[in-house]
């Protein structure tokens, strides 16, 4: 794949994962906007692109054709833990919008520009420890 149809691709699937993101994220904070709620949205929502997010990038990125529990437990578990640094990236840059501006909008822009960044770092992360036994993309 040429290193353009990978960064649309990658681009592409983490614009998907942050809109399931940003889509589960609303659904909890309909039942409220308390630091509580706040807080559920966004573990909701990073569970959902994170799940969203593993499955297009084994795929599409990295052509990871493994199957089996264990296959996908080793992987996904790895995948998780890189995502831990690239999470704490995109939930300071959400959080800091939020307390700034406390506005939906200010904390969305802020969930955007912290999963850009966060993106940007998982990928190279995840290629160099997550998907090391298939060939690179």
């Amino acid at each position: 794949m040429s290193r353009g149809a990978l960064v649309f691709r990658y681009a592409l699937f983490a614009a998907l994962a942050t809109l399931a993101n940003l889509a589960a994220q609303r659904l909890v904070l309909l039942g409220g906007e308390s630091g509580g709620h706040f807080v559920a949205a966004v573990l909701a929502g990073t569970a959902v692109g994170l799940v969203v997010k593993y499955l297009l990038d084994k795929r599409w990125i990295f052509h990871d054709t493994a199957r089996g529990l264990a296959a996908h437990g080793r992987r996904f578990t790895l995948y998780t833990t890189m995502g831990l640094v690239t999470t704490a990236i995109f939930w300071g840059t959400e959080t800091a919008f939020w307390v700034i501006w406390q506005t939906h909008l200010a904390r969305e822009a802020g969930a955007i520009l912290g999963l850009a960044i966060g993106y940007w770092v998982k990928y190279h992360l995840d290629r160099r420890f997550v998907f090391t036994t298939v060939s690179e993309a």
